[in-house]
């Protein structure tokens, strides 16, 4: 078999242990995905919109801290892979992308469909080039899954249509090998953290992500300084199950007061491989410690006293060496024990609201008869059945918004479970491709996307990847017929709610025009049931509920601003709702 650009390309990609390729079929990509058609180990996964494929392969990259890779073909086709793109980059995960170009003899000639590539991803991708010869592989290849594997971001490779069946000269297989390298930060940093640790009463942690593969040294961390430990939204998978007496969950617009009292009231803020964006989060005054392998992200969100750069788990590991504290001997956890009871209290009063019959007792009445007239389902009912339902080992997606609010609060990442999401860029429309992603990498895992109404119907059309390639994601639709976070947001800045509404099908039955089974669920008392078919179901499953659009996310600590704006918002919207229907 001739060693042709393609085959090089995708053999190397099998070789790397690359499993599936996203993407949509073009004619600049045609020799790449005939190679795909004859290889035995790679999976060609055609979408229907390739943000849809590039998400996909993020996911992929994310849950396996591998190489994900998508493919777009010449000008629209590789426009269309920007979001996605953009989220791997923001998220960390190693992506090659590889984009189709004009024949090499109609570059720069404004050639049909031409787009420059290298300036397109100039500002996504931490690598990108462009094959102009047969005799630039492997070498141009090794390079760009180097910087993705190496910097944590995307690569692109863009190769012309005509490049892709020519020959390659010599026989040298492509050498990916890549040893990442364990850092320490400066010892004299790391004993001045420690000496400013032991000289602190209240120390509390925000703990991220990238502390995730030290999970036991920080918990040995967390005891020795009996701190309790607030949680970012993707260290939950990592520090928030089996048990862990110290997290108070999260702090920031989808927190809980319990984890902002948490940093209010400590004098010393630990920071482990969180690179938490929320400045006005942040409390002012504090002694700060940050460790994180990124020296820019070293003081960027808030002041720091001492910052160790290096990787999370051995820097934890000395200041466990140099702490004066001998472990099991923090003698005051008055600090600690007062969280975890704001946290307990907290968590006590989600359950309440997160019961089905709740509406039906006085304080549930009363509290309809404001913000749920038309007795939608509430969206924390639905969450908790979710949580109760779902194998200790899926895989949950969620949308940017509302959904992301409801599983922050009311699914707990116990056991093997992970989580995925839009959590840097904030974009929409990502919990279906993500899940698609995930699924694809284990058809036996539960895999489970929290989608919201506008973001589901931004890529609706991938529903039918699903379906083609028999994965059985569980789409779980919070129909609030709303834009519920910008809803919110307009409100709470004491504007009434334009724009938001959405004249939604229903999406039980464009699943199953599909084929694909959808179920509707329209009354509370049947939630439970719902959700248990829906995971008991085969293949992909639609569960579309209609959630209350009127449910409020209360913020950790709502200012006396943000209640003020929200009543004006309110009577706004009265008033106009009056004003319309007298002109009718």
């Amino acid at each position: 078999m001739p060693r042709t650009v393609a085959r090089v390309i995708v053999d190397a990609l099998g070789e790397l242990g690359v499993r599936q390729v996203f993407g949509v079929v073009g004619d600049a990509l045609n020799p790449l995905t005939d190679a795909i058609r004859g290889t035995e180990n790679l999976e060609w996964v055609g979408c229907r919109h390739e943000e849809a494929a590039a998400f996909a392969a993020s996911a992929q990259s994310q849950l396996t801290g591998t190489l994900g890779v998508c493919m777009g073909t010449v000008g629209p086709g590789s426009v269309h892979l920007l979001n996605g793109l953009y989220d791997a980059a923001k998220s960390h995960a190693p992506v090659l992308a590889i984009a189709g170009q004009v024949p090499l003899a109609e570059l720069g000639s404004d050639y049909f469909q031409e787009v420059d590539n290298d300036a397109l991803f100039s500002d996504v991708a931490v690598f990108r080039a462009t094959i102009t010869s047969p005799d630039q592989l492997p070498q141009m290849l090794e390079t760009a899954v180097r910087n993705a594997l190496g910097r944590r971001g995307v690569a692109v490779l863009t190769v012309p249509g005509d490049l892709g069946e020519r020959e390659v000269t010599g026989d040298r297989p492509p050498r990916f090998s890549l040893t990442p390298p364990v850092s320490r930060p400066d010892p004299a940093a790391g004993r001045r953290a420690a000496e400013l640790l032991d000289r602190s009463e209240r120390v509390t942690m925000l703990v991220g992500e990238g502390a995730r593969a030290a999970r036991e040294d920080v918990l040995a961390l967390a005891d020795r300084l009996a701190a309790p430990m607030v949680l970012t939204l993707k260290a939950k998978a990592g520090f928030e199950g089996d048990h862990n007496p110290f997290q108070v969950g999260q702090t920031g617009l989808i927190g809980n007061p319990a984890a902002a009292a948490a940093l209010q009231d400590a004098d010393t803020l630990l920071l482990l491989g969180t690179d938490f964006p929320y400045r006005d989060w942040y409390p002012e005054g504090r002694t700060v410690i940050q460790v994180d392998t990124e020296a820019t992200h070293i003081g960027r969100r808030v002041p720091v006293d001492v910052g160790l750069v290096g990787d999370t788990g051995a820097t934890v590991r000395d200041l466990l060496d140099h702490l004066a504290t001998a472990p099991g001997n923090a003698t005051d956890r008055s600090h600690l024990d007062k969280a975890r009871e704001r946290f307990d209290r907290w968590r006590a009063g989600q359950a309440r609201l997160a019961d089905p019959r709740h509406d039906k007792g006085l304080v549930g009445r009363l509290r309809s008869a404001l913000d749920n007239r038309a007795h939608d389902i509430r969206p924390e009912v639905l969450a908790a059945a979710v949580d109760r339902a779902a194998a200790d080992d899926a895989v949950f997606t969620s949308d940017t918004g509302m959904a992301t609010v409801w599983l922050s609060r009311f699914v707990e990442m116990r056991g093997e479970r992970r989580l995925i999401g839009s959590y840097n860029l904030g974009s929409m429309a990502n919990a279906m491709p993500q899940a698609l992603g995930a699924q694809c990498l284990d058809r036996e895992r539960q895999v489970v996307a929290f989608c919201g109404d506008g973001g589901l119907s931004m890529l609706l059309g991938d529903l039918m990847t699903l379906k083609t390639h028999r994965l059985p994601v569980k789409l779980v639709v919070f129909d609030n017929r709303r834009l519920g976070m910008v809803k919110l947001e307009q409100e709470q800045a004491g504007l009434p709610e334009f724009g938001t509404v959405l004249d939604n099908p229903d999406f039980a039955a464009v699943a199953e025009a599909m084929g694909i089974t959808g179920i509707r669920v329209t009354d509370p008392s049947d939630v439970e049931s719902a959700v248990r078919r829906a995971f008991r179901s085969p293949g992909p499953v639609l569960l579309d509920v209609l959630t209350n659009p009127d449910e409020i996310a209360v913020p950790a600590q709502p200012t006396v601003e943000q209640g003020w704006g929200f009543a004006v918002a309110k009577l706004k919207e009265a008033v106009r709702s009056h004003g319309d229907t007298d002109g009718q």
